[in-house]
């Protein structure tokens, strides 16, 4: 026995470090086995400081959720002192899910926010309204949707001592945000920026040179281990980092005139839901629901 705590000794004192510092770094060689795969060398292993800071209370709850016909991601975000909470691109499927989640954990859903007006889902948003007295629903002023709260450039959305920045990022659509924690360590970018990939520009106000125009100078200028939690992954992936989408999507590493070659011959499908989701997000998915 002894001998075992000998060993994990020097990962035990530096797991203590990363917790008190609350940055990621890479992981030594020197601290013992069972820290990376079996294809991994050890000097590449990056541990997200992310869950050992909500544990000291200095970063926010946080919940990633999937509603898998759309391929969504909704996000869960609070403060767990005062128990206020942010949903972020909430889906009209899964509202009982995401209600019961928020009941369960004791959580006060302060607003509930999308990045956009989708076309692929209708938003959970006016259900959530209509069950949840004194929640506040949120979408960009350029979207051409009905809100509470109708954000612009700086904008920020407070729940407890957190909050996220807002970063007007068009080019999917008129009215697409990323949505930046105050540290800078979660960028939620919407349908802007996917991992290895990016929101079509085919319609619904879309624009490729605006869409590249957001991405360099409103996401890529965060900083490197900022985690990316994109709107959708048809992939299985579940984030990426600013780093990342920097050095490898395929897409957006390219020159502006190459990226709009790109997107105009994607010959996507027309999303099947967008002649009902668009109506009814435009009127926070209240419409014929």
């Amino acid at each position: 026995m002894c001998s075992v705590v000998n060993r994990l000794k020097p990962a035990l004192a530096y797991t203590l470090w990363l917790q008190t510092t609350g940055y990621s770094r890479k992981v030594p060689a020197h601290i013992g086995p069972g820290l990376r795969t079996s294809k991994q060398p050890l000097e590449s292993v990056i541990i997200r400081p992310y869950c050992s800071r909500m544990e000291l209370g200095k970063g926010p709850f946080f919940r990633q959720l999937f509603e898998s016909v759309s391929s969504t991601y909704t996000y869960l975000l609070a403060d767990t002192e005062s128990r206020e909470a942010v949903l972020i691109d909430p889906v009209l499927e899964t509202v009982d899910r995401d209600l019961k989640l928020i009941e369960e954990l004791a959580f006060n859903l302060k607003v509930a926010v999308n990045t956009h007006c989708h076309a692929d889902h209708i938003t959970g948003t006016g259900q959530l309204k209509n069950r949840l007295f004194g929640m506040k629903s949120a979408i960009s002023k350029h979207s051409g949707a009905s809100a509470d709260i109708m954000l612009s450039e700086g904008d920020k959305i407070s729940f407890g001592k957190h909050y996220l920045t807002v970063r007007e990022t068009p080019g999917h659509t008129d009215g697409c945000v990323t949505l930046v924690t105050g540290d800078q360590s979660m960028a939620f970018t919407g349908d802007t920026l996917l991992i290895r990939g990016c929101g079509r520009t085919d319609f619904q106000q879309g624009c490729s040179r605006r869409l590249y125009e957001s991405v360099h100078r409103k996401i890529f200028t965060l900083p490197p281990q900022c985690l990316v939690f994109p709107a959708h992954d048809y992939k299985g992936q579940t984030a990426s980092t600013v780093g990342e989408e920097r050095r490898f999507n395929p897409r957006l590493t390219k020159s502006v005139e190459e990226f709009v070659d790109i997107m105009t011959n994607l010959n996507l499908p027309k999303p099947a839901k967008i002649d009902i989701a668009v109506p009814a997000n435009l009127l926070c998915g209240l419409y014929e629901v």
